[in-house]
């Protein structure tokens, strides 16, 4: 059965021809450049956003695009991916394989990321055969995760031919999803937005003339043009021409007359169908009017007959949504609550998931309903993985059907909490906990939810309220074991913050003890979590890589501190095979990756890699809002910027540092900002202000140290002595040479405290003994800056060759590196010793092929070769979301925006 071959169906389309010759050009430009493009379409309902969007898909196909549309639908709005995966999946190479991964999900951390990267490789892939369009009516009813995808997906494939048609009504949802959209794609790429007005007088009789077979008579325009120029109405009025109803006036009365024409049997159907949706199941609507599917066929029969509905074989839609909406208006309110409740059971019943009963739990759940409490909960854990903004707005709303008194009420509420943290809504979860604890609960219930706040107050750095809270919470003796382990362990992070970390040592083991006795997973991770926090800022290396490692083996998402805890060993060899095995895996914590993957190219001097891994890292942490590194990212690419001599770049990244250090303004990141000043200051040549920098570090507590410890304080060191600060250059060699003691086989840790200490001697063997273990070591920057300080003092000895050979040493090191800055600074140096000036390296440019970093070069070549991203980063061992990075800066160097004119130019090169 079909209605779309009904006398009205549409013959052409009429008065769009405009609109469609912008949607025609941007089809043949994506098809001609291999480049992407977006096209919103925008209007009231009715006004033809489907017709113009299914005429943008067929001339798509026509010209040998793949293509995939899907519609939104707003009783599926909740359901993870159920807008976009639809396109993907109806396109004529489908990948069903990707609906497998999203029931098999780890629920412990944020997998959206990792999500939309698999999501953008299935389309890659495609693309890589030939043009893509995706298409989505209804946007304004899209799913979180789909939008969330959409705002991702333009920019991530922009140098593939993908064309995104997405359609909407002129409300405030799809206005918010079309900005999001607009502003995730970014400057560059092509965006044609189409706002649908009313059709005009002559295309509305075209219309008329397409369904009647003649032009219309004087009487049907004057029935016409209560349509308002609005093609849907228009053919409802046509329909009423045909179907005598008695009714006569506004489109609006014609289809409810049209409706009224139908059987009693028949709108009961249409009815309950309605309460299902637009799209439904013969079988739902059968079981929600409880009755034989036999009864109902000549119901269905006559649905489909008269335009109503439309069968394709698996489901029914209705025609249009406005049709749907009116059968729906016909239905009392108090009656709507009953249907919806008992469509969720409907749907639990023959086994659908919890969230696609939610919708309809949402329009009929009643304070008290418990039973809708329940569902909801259940709905909230399955998403929380993939929309945990969504999870957590269900578990507000099944806490506000929850009375007061009801000791179900703290359950729901502990559950909310852990949600809302989850989200990122911390100042949320912490006014819900509090009005729950203000309720005076059992003592077993105030620590559940004292342990529940732990993690909104420790991403607040909140660390010694966090502290009071858990203390509080097991004075009071009456938390069950899993939960005063939980409390334990979370009291161990508090105290990795504060000074005293024996007592902070002995506290974790202690909760460490707790939780391996009872058999808990979550106080074990936190407590590990605690141990690897503390020992890392005591700079005990080893110990805080076997916490990690014991860490990672419980949940592989903690593999990014077990690969750092390697680097900080000089381990890079291990650290390489970790990220080579996280990548070829499914490793969540997406952005803690690429933290890990900087530190790493970091380390070797790979100034270039580190510095697009830190700005993927932070742009992941914006799109999931979650700043976990970002300040410290900013302070890493504020001194690459300085090494490569690029002065305004480490400006703005010091003024960005020092912005999230006013959100959280921890010892840890207040060490790191006053460090990079410190830096900054001597650049400026105020050494004074340098000085000043590093003994503000000093105050910070010892524990914080180990961030100069490990490579730059020698730096301080040098510093402090030109400030005329010996006592403060003789206290940072001291704590040097004691890091070096807590890591006796780490090269790094070695030879900095043997720099250190040579500089505050002015010892010529011990800066050429760091020379030596330095040069068993690794890290090539932290090499270049001991042979430099060698050289230097080696020509201030007389020693003119050596030191000369020396700081020639360095000079190429750093310029090896790309620390051009550096370079040029030691080259200064060699000024007056007969070294000749034409050793400095040059500069790149800013545009062209030579502008082009030894990492872009790579990529812009694999790419050329056909590579995807992925294929790309499996290669080169990267990230994808970092070979993304690269390609942007490739494109935007080489002011070009296809992967096609990438190959070309590429070729042209090859060919000289």
């Amino acid at each position: 059965m079909a209605g779309a071959g009904s006398p009205l169906s549409r013959s052409g389309l009429r008065g769009r021809e405009l609109e469609l010759g912008e949607l025609a050009a941007l089809i043949d430009s994506v098809a001609r450049t291999g480049s992407a493009g977006v096209a919103l379409v925008v209007g009231e309902p009715g006004i033809g956003k489907s017709t113009l969007l299914g005429e943008a898909v067929d001339l798509a196909a026509a010209s040998g695009f793949s293509v995939g549309v899907g519609k939104a639908e707003e009783l599926d709005r909740l359901v993870p991916l159920s807008s976009l995966l639809a396109c993907v999946l109806d396109g004529d190479r489908p990948s069903s394989s990707f609906v497998d991964v999203l029931v098999d999900l780890a629920r412990h951390h944020d997998q959206r990321i990792w999500l939309v990267e698999r999501l953008a490789e299935i389309i890659e892939t495609r693309a890589g055969g030939g043009p893509v369009l995706i298409g989505l009516d209804d946007l304004q009813w899209a799913d979180p995760l789909s939008r969330f995808a959409l705002q991702q997906l333009p920019a991530r494939l922009r140098t593939s031919p993908v064309l995104w048609v997405l359609a909407g009504r002129c409300e405030p949802e799809s206005v918010a999803a079309v900005e999001e959209i607009v502003g995730g794609a970014g400057p560059g790429l092509s965006t044609v937005t189409l706002t649908l007005g009313p059709l005009s007088p002559a295309a509305i009789a075209h219309i008329a003339a397409d369904a009647l077979g003649d032009s219309p008579d004087d009487g049907v325009r004057g029935l016409l043009d209560a349509a308002g120029g609005n093609p849907f109405l228009a053919v409802e009025v046509l329909s009423g021409l045909r179907t005598p109803t008695g009714e006569d006036g506004p489109p609006g009365l014609l289809i409810s007359g049209r409706l009224r024409a139908l059987r009693p049997g028949t709108l009961r159907f249409l009815q309950m169908g309605a309460v299902l949706g637009r799209g439904f199941g013969f079988s739902d609507a059968v079981a929600l009017c409880g009755q034989s599917a036999a009864s109902l066929v000549g119901e269905l029969e006559e649905a489909v007959r008269e335009g109503i509905l439309d069968d394709d074989g698996e489901r029914l839609v209705f025609r249009h949504d406005l049709l749907r909406q009116a059968v729906y208006g016909d239905i009392p309110p108090s009656a709507r609550k009953v249907l919806h409740r008992e469509a969720a059971r409907v749907l639990l019943a023959a086994g659908r998931r919890p969230i696609d009963a939610v919708p309809h739990i949402l329009l009929g759940a009643l304070p008290g309903d418990e039973e809708a409490v329940a569902l909801l909960r259940r709905a909230a854990d399955d998403v929380l993985s993939v929309t945990p903004g969504l999870a957590a707005d269900l578990m507000t709303r099944a806490l506000e059907l929850v009375p007061a008194g009801r000791p179900l009420r703290f359950d729901v509420g502990e559950q909310a909490i852990l949600c809302l943290t989850r989200a990122g809504r911390h100042r949320e979860a912490l006014a819900t906990g509090d009005e729950l604890l203000g309720a005076q609960p059992s003592l077993d219930v105030l620590s559940r939810i004292q342990a529940a706040l732990g993690g909104s107050l420790w991403s607040l750095d909140l660390a010694r309220e966090l502290r009071l809270r858990t203390e509080a919470a097991l004075a009071t003796h009456g938390a069950a074991p899993e939960i005063a382990a939980r409390l334990a362990a979370l009291r161990t992070l508090a105290l990795s913050r504060e000074h005293d970390l024996v007592a902070a040592r002995e506290a974790g083991e202690a909760a460490l003890l707790a939780a391996t006795g009872i058999g808990d997973r979550e106080a074990h991770v936190l407590a590990l979590s605690g141990l690897g926090e503390i020992a890392q800022n005591a700079g005990e290396s080893t110990v805080a890589l076997e916490r990690f490692a014991a860490l990672s083996t419980i949940d592989s998402a903690f593999l990014p501190e077990k690969i750092v805890a390697h680097l900080h060993l000089d381990d890079f060899a291990s650290g390489r095979r970790l990220l080579q095995r996280a990548m070829d895996g499914r490793a969540t914590r997406q952005a803690m990756l690429l933290w890990a993957q900087g530190q790493h190219d970091l380390g070797l001097g790979r100034l270039d890699d580190a510095d697009a891994d830190f700005e993927t890292m932070e742009r992941l942490e914006d799109e999931v809002q979650a700043s976990v590194q970002q300040l410290n990212g900013r302070v890493l690419r504020s001194l690459i910027a300085l090494l490569r001599g690029d002065r305004d770049a480490a400006r703005e990244h010091l003024d960005a540092a020092r912005e999230r250090l006013t959100a959280k303004p921890n010892p840890g990141n207040t060490a790191a900002v006053r460090f990079l000043e410190a830096v900054h200051a001597e650049a400026d040549g105020d050494i004074d202000l340098a000085v000043d920098r590093i003994r503000h570090v000093q105050r910070q507590g010892a524990f914080m140290r180990w961030r100069l410890l490990r490579g730059a304080v020698a730096s301080a060191v040098g510093m402090s002595l030109r400030g005329g600060r010996h006592d403060l250059a003789e206290d940072l060699a001291a704590q040097a040479a004691a890091h070096a003691e807590r890591n006796p086989g780490v090269p790094t840790a070695n030879g900095v405290a043997a720099q250190a200490l040579g500089l505050v001697r002015n010892d010529l063997a011990l800066l050429e003994r760091s020379v030596e273990l330095l040069g068993a070591g690794p890290r090539p920057l932290v090499r270049a800056a001991a042979q430099a300080d060698l050289g230097r003092a080696l020509l201030a000895a007389g020693r003119k060759r050596q030191g000369v050979a020396a700081l020639t040493y360095a000079r190429d090191a750093y310029a090896e590196s790309g620390a051009h800055g550096a370079a040029a600074r030691v080259q200064r140096g060699l000024e007056g010793t007969g070294v000749r000036r034409a050793t400095a390296v040059q500069r790149r440019p800013v545009q062209g092929w030579d502008a082009l970093t030894a990492a872009e070069m790579k990529i812009a070549r694999l790419i050329a070769q056909g590579h995807t991203n992925r294929s790309a980063a499996d290669l080169l061992v990267l990230s994808p979301h970092t070979v993304n990075t690269h390609l942007t800066s490739v494109f935007r160097k080489l002011a070009i925006n296809s992967r096609v004119q990438l190959a070309n130019l590429v070729t042209g090169l090859e060919e000289r």
